[in-house]
């Protein structure tokens, strides 16, 4: 497939790096830096000049491309070049990223005529009420309506987490019993959530794959698919207590923070919003009339205090500034707040944040990637989420209907470094067992290292 990618920023760069491989990639940049850093690292051919500009766009190949991914961090820039490859090669695909939502309401009303409109803020917002969902996950996507899970856990020392000299409750101890019938036992013997599968289990950066003899043990980072209900289970057993969020605080009161106060409102959880802008947090005020908001910084003791911002089950740090959100995250965590979720614009600092203390790290950018790069992949795909960065994807595909997969029990698959841990059939979830076949038309979530997933779409 020929694509074309307006955009050389974090954005165009993890949507380049994903596609060149398997794709024909010509990438539009103003900034002659950013096209020779990605010209260096890949397979790609780089055009330097205005994306909005006709005869730029002309000089890339839009009218020969069947794909166009605009994704600056200029939404009137992304327009126009979607509308331009409109006009210039009407059966281009065209997927524009915002940041504004207002942009997504009127493609919604079909006031814009794009294929697609990615909202960073909304998906980055959605990501995080899928987190606070889940509260002891690192990520989480959502797959078949809601009828599949996929959720990424640490299995970290409970000893480490909670006090021996601190009561449990009772369902904390019942947890914590069955959670000693699963960590460190061989996956067969394991007391595993019904309707559930590992997909795999990280361990010291290196895959360790989920074979009947492999044992979860503590340090590793695991991949779970599942029901919505075993997913819950497996954070009531790798959490140190499940904890039911009522209440969140969400710092800064700009497009993110706006997004995901109104979501939780939408899902029925209080929520308080602290901005140190007037402006800002007036505008907040009139926009949220459900939430709570505060016009201060949220980082001084007596307001901390006062507020008793720790008794909130969460916390949401989505301020523009990544050093701010790192600070208030920590003070979160000293006054009491048990997770914090910050927003990462950097990056290459999410890993920075995790290993400082804070719950989760989101980058909106790598979000956004996400969503289009879906469009680049067979069109038997459905959905694509990535994880650890882009080193694993998990895949929506209907297989095809001469894939010698078919009528196969699962036991006697070939191990492909894949695994299959849903079928959708007839707009129902099945989470297969060793006697269950593929049919023609099943859709499959299937979770494979990204370098493989050519090799895995062809065999499905």
């Amino acid at each position: 497939m020929r694509v074309v990618v307006v955009g050389a920023g974090q954005v165009g760069s993890t949507v380049v790096e994903a596609l060149h491989q398997d794709h024909h990639v010509t990438v539009v940049d103003v900034d002659s830096g950013r096209l020779a850093v990605i010209g260096d690292r890949f397979d790609a051919a780089t055009v330097e000049g205005n994306g909005a500009s006709r005869r730029t766009l002309e000089e890339a190949g839009v009218g020969g491309a069947e794909l166009l991914i605009a994704c600056t961090s200029r939404d009137e820039i992304n327009i126009i070049a979607a509308v331009f490859t409109r006009k210039l090669s009407p059966g281009t695909t065209t997927i524009v990223r915002t940041t504004d939502e207002e942009y997504l309401e009127i493609w919604h009303e079909r006031y814009l005529d794009v294929d697609l409109v990615v909202s960073s803020e909304r998906e980055t917002a959605i990501a995080i009420s899928q987190t606070i969902g889940i509260p002891a996950a690192r990520q989480t996507d959502v797959f078949a309506g809601g009828q599949v899970q996929v959720v990424e856990f640490d299995v970290e020392n409970q000893g480490d987490r909670t006090p021996s000299d601190l009561p449990l409750s009772q369902a904390a101890a019942q947890a914590a019993a069955r959670r000693g019938m699963l960590v460190g036992v061989p996956l067969r013997e394991a007391a595993l959530p019904a309707n559930s599968k590992v997909a795999t289990i990280i361990r010291e950066g290196k895959i360790a794959l989920p074979r009947g003899n492999e044992t979860i043990r503590q340090g590793d980072r695991i991949v779970v698919i599942g029901s919505p209900a075993a997913a819950q289970e497996w954070g009531r057993l790798i959490g140190s207590e499940h904890r039911k969020v009522g209440e969140v605080v969400v710092y800064g009161a700009g497009r993110a923070g706006l997004a995901t106060a109104r979501i939780l409102i939408e899902e029925g959880i209080s929520v308080r919003i602290i901005e140190a802008s007037e402006t800002q947090a007036r505008r907040a005020a009139d926009l949220l009339p459900k939430a709570r908001v505060y016009h201060a910084t949220g980082m001084d003791a007596d307001f901390l205090e006062r507020e008793r911002i720790g008794d909130a089950e969460a916390a949401v740090f989505a301020m523009r500034d990544d050093a701010k959100n790192h600070y208030a995250a920590t003070l979160a965590k000293m006054y009491g707040v048990p997770l914090t979720i910050a927003v990462v614009h950097d990056a290459h600092s999410v890993e920075v944040f995790e290993r400082a203390g804070v719950d989760v790290a989101i980058n909106p950018r790598l979000i956004t990637a996400e969503e289009m790069i879906r469009y680049a992949h067979d069109p038997r795909t459905e959905q694509v989420a990535m994880l650890e960065g882009d080193r694993y994807e998990v895949l929506d595909i209907t297989v095809r209907p001469d894939s010698q997969l078919l009528g196969r029990p699962f036991r006697e698959l070939p191990m492909t470094g894949a695994l299959i841990g849903a079928i959708v059939r007839e707009g129902r979830a099945i989470f297969p067992h060793g006697d269950d076949v593929l049919q023609p038309d099943d859709r499959v979530i299937v979770f494979t290292e990204s370098a493989r997933v050519p090799t895995v779409v062809k065999a499905l």
